[in-house]
């Protein structure tokens, strides 16, 4: 195994604490998720969960398109759902909204397939939650 990074921060307070990571960069306030629908007032886990797979995701996309596309033109709007199972075990399930305007539609599929079987976030997820892709051409 040949190390490439390691991130390490540091969590205080749980869901209303704060997260910090060592290198100073993210310093972050956290909430709970609004339950009510209303806007939260600080991040909570679940975005920046999302944040993260969706970041991370469209490098994988890059490594994977031959010639490799921009990154500034893909577009992913992933929603990171909490929810409680039969169990009353909290559970995440995310769905990944892939748009790459440069790609005709079965391009974008094969495209999001593929990066799909690279991403560390994707990997570390697979058969432990559900992820659904949803992949969309602009061209054609």
């Amino acid at each position: 195994m040949k190390s490439i990074y390691t991130a390490t921060v540091t969590s205080v307070g749980g869901r209303n604490g704060h997260v910090e990571s060592s290198d100073g960069v993210l310093k972050l306030e956290l909430s709970y998720p609004p339950t009510d629908g209303s806007t939260p007032k600080k991040t909570n886990p679940e975005q920046l969960f999302a944040a993260g797979y969706a970041a991370c995701f469209t490098g994988a996309i890059v490594h994977v398109s031959q010639p490799r596309l921009n990154p500034a033109e893909i577009q992913i709007v992933n929603s990171v759902t909490l929810f409680t199972d039969d169990a009353d075990k909290f559970q995440l399930a995310v769905h990944l909204d892939v748009t790459i305007p440069s790609l005709d539609q079965a391009a974008a599929e094969k495209i999001v397939a593929e990066a799909h079987q690279v991403c560390p976030y994707s990997n570390a997820t697979r058969g432990n939650i559900e992820v659904k892709l949803t992949a969309h051409g602009g061209k054609g």
